[in-house]
């Protein structure tokens, strides 16, 4: 690893991004962590060094949302999820790591577009809707921590007020990246070099959980809700221009 100026700046953004994205929005525009950090380091460094950021992420987190979790939630969409790392542990190496950007970056486009053009949420839907987003948020958590979108995907149809659907992110997330440690770690992803920038790290991630913290409290239930679903659009622009180039 050559660390170089753009390569600091790239990964400070990153993290720093990702950590208003894990306090104030869901998690969702934080999948564009490891496409960034990926422009000066290989994929598998950037997915190695941001899980145990994520996870002091998660702490900070955990400790401002936990109360406003919804356990029957956590309960339909956690287990399969758990099922979707060990698929993404056991096809490690195989999977078209461009393509999975490219069918994530349409699925976030739909998703947003038809939440901004025809409101959904609230409307009852099926219980499996649930277990199988959360299968594929366990999934693509795996492969590039992007499991923001399919969570969001159920999450924003639910009646929740915006506490119950910050918290329930929170809460599922960090259950997520605490079992992803296993496979990484069986996998050698977690070695000295990654986890030494990831410790050096820790201030970034704190500084970006304290100001998603203060954004979203700025902000209206609806806007926020709007600006979920816009910073999924424009992350799906940005994942389907990575994955095709």
């Amino acid at each position: 690893m050559v660390y170089d100026w753009q390569f600091i700046v790239l990964i400070i953004i990153a993290v720093l991004i990702t950590g208003i994205s894990k306090s104030g929005f869901a998690g969702g525009v934080g999948v564009v962590a490891v496409p960034l950090i990926s422009l000066k380091a290989s994929p598998t460094f950037a997915v190695a060094v941001m899980l145990p950021l994520l996870i002091v992420m998660d702490v900070f987190s955990l400790k401002a949302w936990w109360r406003h979790r919804v356990g029957s939630v956590l309960w339909l969409m956690f287990p399969p999820a758990v099922l979707g790392v060990a698929v993404g542990y056991l096809t490690y190496g195989l999977f078209d790591e461009d393509l999975l950007k490219v069918l994530l970056g349409i699925f976030s486009i739909l998703f947003g577009l038809w939440g901004l053009l025809k409101p959904f949420r609230g409307r009852s839907v099926p219980t499996w809707v649930g277990g199988l987003s959360g299968g594929i948020a366990g999934f693509t958590s795996f492969i590039a921590h992007a499991g923001g979108p399919p969570l969001n995907f159920y999450l924003l149809q639910l009646r929740l007020t915006r506490e119950q659907f910050l918290a329930t992110a929170v809460v599922f997330l960090a259950a997520t990246n605490l079992v992803k440690l296993v496979p990484y770690g069986m996998l050698g992803l977690l070695n000295v070099e990654n986890v030494t920038v990831a410790l050096l790290l820790i201030p970034v991630a704190w500084l970006g959980v304290r100001l998603g913290l203060i954004i979203q409290k700025r902000l209206s239930g609806e806007l926020f809700f709007r600006v979920i679903l816009c910073l999924l659009i424009l992350l799906g622009i940005r994942l389907i221009v990575d994955g095709w180039g």
